[in-house]
């Protein structure tokens, strides 16, 4: 039996996976749960799952999760901040952590996983857009298995199993273009909050969400499979496939293109990075290629999605400073108008603003990392509301 962390539990990734975990009980088991403020949500997934470690964005917040449960087991410790999630990320007995904190929140508990020598399966795409290559570094000298969750990340992990690296000649990552790729940038411009959220395929958090809508998730893919599988970004191109069923291919040298279909259901490649290198009941229904009718692929709208553009201009920086300008300017600008204090548009008019006038600084180390995404989110908050 597999033990398992889940950070990020009452999240989208963290409610699939333990929906996974549901459909097979005696091929995993919980033992540390971490999430933020959903209580009701919480509550239930530890009545369910029984774990031995749970954390909480905050301290009022365990105290009254604490109250909640005080009719639970005894020996359940449950903690918050940054100990809480470092306790849930490093627990001894814990084999596989399940990396799906959203954001710049899933950093320092997913290194503190790989420096403790446990597998992860990553989603957090972030880890790999602010630190990518310290990241990648860490997980080799450490020795654990790092499998990617993100769909089209595990697409491509799939199609070259059993297959020599050198051989590759592209990575072709599918986008299904997000709610608004046939809509006139002026139209785009008066979107609503609630429209955005509507993804036409996914279902997915509001962050991500958003960042689709803008091509900013696809970017940050991008930068996310640069460095999983040591492909320069030349060799990484995107396509919009509006369907959704391809979810990404890898072209080798010999011409060949292998490529990994399914539903739009994340618990395929969930339950690959529970189970890997086992197929497990992931609880997803086949296709039916018939009533489907065909699958297209375009070539994305650089101008009316310049963020995407952006993510490849990012990775020609070798320091990875503009890459964490890039993620820190992304979540301020996605938070604004998710509150609904600027417009669809300024979305990108910040992130690319911030790109262009703040300082690059040369960071080595996780606590250099940390910093500069900090101060990068402090500026640009200051300027965006100036």
């Amino acid at each position: 039996m597999k033990r398992i962390a889940i950070l990020g539990s009452t999240g989208s990734i963290g409610v699939q996976t333990l929906d996974v975990v549901r459909r097979n009980p005696d091929l995993f088991r919980v033992e540390a749960l971490a999430a933020g403020s959903r209580l009701d949500l919480l509550e239930g997934q530890v009545r369910e799952f029984q774990p031995s470690v749970v954390s909480v964005a905050d301290e009022a917040i365990a105290r009254e999760l604490k109250q909640r449960l005080a009719d639970h087991s005894p020996s359940l410790w449950i903690g918050h901040s940054a100990e809480g999630l470092e306790r849930a990320a490093t627990l001894p007995i814990v084999s596989l952590v399940v990396g799906g904190l959203p954001g710049s929140a899933g950093l320092l508990p997913t290194f503190a996983a790989v420096n403790a020598g446990k597998d992860v399966a990553l989603a957090t795409k972030e880890v790999l857009v602010m630190a990518g290559s310290l990241f990648m570094e860490t997980v080799r000298r450490k020795g654990v298995k790092l499998l990617p969750v993100d769909s089209e990340q595990s697409a491509i992990f799939q199609c070259l199993e059993g297959n020599q690296h050198a051989a590759i000649r592209r990575l072709i990552l599918t986008a299904s273009g997000g709610p608004f790729r046939e809509m006139a940038p002026e139209e785009m411009a008066q979107v609503t909050v609630e429209r955005t959220l509507e993804h036409p395929r996914w279902k997915m958090g509001p962050k991500v969400t958003v960042d689709s809508a803008t091509l900013m998730n696809k970017g940050f893919e991008v930068i996310e499979a640069r460095w999983l599988f040591d492909v320069s970004a030349s060799r990484i191109e995107v396509v919009i496939h509006p369907q959704s069923i391809c979810h990404s291919m890898v072209e080798f040298e010999d011409g060949s293109i292998l490529a990994q279909l399914g539903a739009t259901d994340m618990r395929i490649p969930i339950s690959y990075a529970l189970a890997y290198p086992e197929r497990i009941d992931s609880g997803v229904a086949a296709i039916d290629f018939a009533h489907l009718g065909s699958l297209t692929f375009r070539k994305p709208d650089w101008d009316r999605f310049p963020l995407l553009r952006a993510a490849y201009s990012a990775l020609d920086d070798e320091t990875g400073a503009s890459s964490i300008i890039l993620n820190a300017a992304d979540e301020v600008a996605v938070e604004l108008f998710l509150s609904r204090r600027i417009g669809f548009m300024d979305i990108p008019r910040i992130v690319l603003d911030a790109l262009n006038s703040v300082p690059p600084a040369r960071v080595t180390n996780l606590e250099e990392i940390k910093q500069f995404h900090s101060d990068v989110v402090t500026r640009v908050q200051r300027n965006a509301v100036a």
